[in-house]
C-alpha cells in the first residue's frame, strides 16, 4: 500500500470508467476492454470502475462484481499497466458499502470511492462511524459529489474528522461549488493529514484551475509554519474521453505546481475545457445527459458501439447533440481521434 500512497501523492490521471453495453444492454466485454485498454494506453495513471460514470444501476443489473473483475484482469495484460491503480466505487448503507468492499478488495483493488448519498440523514457522527467500517476493508478514497446527481452536502466539520482516519489514502473533491471545495481543503489541513493525503479534483466544470491552484492551508498543526496544499491528480468521468489529452494536461499543470507561472495560453485553455465538459455532462439540464453525453463520444470514435445505458429512458437530452457537435467543432485540439483511430482495432482485439 505504500507504494500506492506514493503513487496517488505524486499525482494520477484517473478516469470514470463508463460501462460498454450492447443494443439488448448487457454487458459488452470486447468493448469494456478495449476501453480499459485504451486508458492505460493513453498514460493513465489508473482507473475508477463502479463509480456514477459506470452506472450506479450496475449493481442491481447483478454488474458489479464483473465489471470490476474484468477491468483488474485486463490491467495485467501488460506489465506497465499492471501498476496502475486501481479506484472501486462503493456505496451504500453500511451492509452494503462494507460487502462492496470486500468484493473490491478480493478483485485486486486498491482504494474504494467511498459515496456517502445513500445516507442522506446520516449525522456527521454516523457517518463517521459508517466510513471507519468500510476502511477496516480496504483504503478510501473520500468522495464529495455534488448533490445534482445522487451526493449530499456535508460539513467541514465531517471532513475534518474523516481525514483523520488512518486508512484515507485521498479524497475526490467534486461538488461542483468553490465554497464547498475550499471547506474540503480546509478541512484537511487542520486534520494534520494533509502530507499524507492526496487531494484529487472530481470538479469537471473547473479542472485546470483545480490543478494549477495553490491553496492556503493556514498555520501547521505543530506550528512549524503555514502550509500550501493542491490538487494533484483528477478522477474524472470528463477524463473518461479524450484521455491521450488529459494526460498531457495533467503533465502541463502539474509542471505548473511545481514552480511554474501559469501562461497565458493555460487561462484560455481553463473555459475550453469547461465549455466542452458542459456540452458532454449537460450541464443546462442539470448533468440529466452526463453519461449518455459521454458515450457519444466514445461512440464517435468507435470505442462503443452506441450511447445505450442500463436505463432505457436515460438518454441525450433535447439540444444537447447541438451543442456536442459545437465543442467538437470548436475545440478540435481537445480530442485525441487520430490516436484512438491508429490504435483501436488492436483494443478490440480479444
Amino acid at each position: 500500500m505504500a507504494a500506492v500512497r506514493r503513487m496517488l501523492k505524486r499525482g494520477l490521471v484517473i478516469p470514470a470508467h463508463p460501462l460498454a453495453l450492447t443494443p439488448a444492454r448487457r454487458l459488452d466485454e470486447r468493448r469494456q476492454r478495449a476501453l480499459t485498454r485504451y486508458y492505460l494506453d493513453a498514460g493513465a495513471g489508473g482507473m475508477a470502475v463502479g463509480v456514477h460514470t459506470t452506472q450506479f444501476a450496475i449493481r442491481n443489473a447483478g454488474l458489479y462484481r464483473p465489471v470490476l473483475e474484468l477491468a483488474a484482469e485486463t490491467t495485467q495484460e501488460k506489465r506497465r499497466w499492471s501498476r496502475a491503480v486501481r479506484v472501486a466505487g462503493i456505496v451504500g448503507p453500511t451492509r452494503q458499502a462494507v460487502s462492496e468492499a470486500r468484493i473490491a478488495r478480493d478483485c485486486g483493488y486498491d482504494a474504494g470511492l467511498l459515496s456517502l448519498g445513500a445516507l442522506k440523514r446520516a449525522t456527521d457522527a454516523e457517518l463517521i462511524a459508517h466510513s471507519r467500517e468500510v476502511a477496516d476493508v480496504i483504503p478510501l478514497f473520500g468522495f464529495y459529489l455534488q448533490p445534482a446527481v445522487g451526493g449530499r452536502t456535508l460539513s467541514a466539520g465531517f471532513w475534518r474528522r474523516f481525514a483523520r482516519i488512518e486508512n484515507v489514502v485521498a479524497i475526490k473533491i467534486a461538488p461542483f461549488n468553490r465554497y464547498r471545495t475550499l471547506e474540503v481543503i480546509r478541512a484537511v489541513a487542520e486534520s494534520g493529514r494533509a502530507g499524507e493525503i492526496a487531494l484529487y479534483t472530481g470538479n469537471d466544470d473547473n479542472i485546470v484551475m483545480d490543478l494549477v491552484t495553490t491553496y492556503d492551508g493556514g498555520p501547521r498543526v505543530d506550528g512549524s509554519g503555514r502550509q500550501t496544499l493542491r490538487m494533484v491528480g483528477g478522477l474524472l468521468g470528463h477524463w473518461a474521453f479524450w484521455t491521450l489529452r488529459a494526460v498531457e494536461l495533467h503533465r502541463r499543470c502539474r509542471g505548473i505546481a511545481r514552480g511554474g507561472s501559469i501562461p497565458s495560453s493555460m487561462m484560455r485553455l481553463a473555459p475550453q475545457v469547461t465549455d466542452a465538459n458542459s456540452a458532454m455532462f449537460d450541464a443546462v439540464n442539470r448533468f440529466a445527459g452526463c453519461i449518455p453525453g459521454i458515450h457519444e463520444i466514445l461512440r464517435r470514435q468507435g470505442l462503443l458501439a452506441g450511447r445505450w445505458c442500463l436505463d432505457p429512458n436515460e438518454e441525450l437530452s433535447p439540444g444537447q447533440m447541438r451543442e456536442i457537435d459545437r465543442v467538437c467543432a470548436s475545440y478540435p485540439s481537445l480530442n485525441d481521434d487520430a490516436f484512438v483511430k491508429e490504435n483501436l482495432d488492436r483494443w478490440l482485439s480479444p
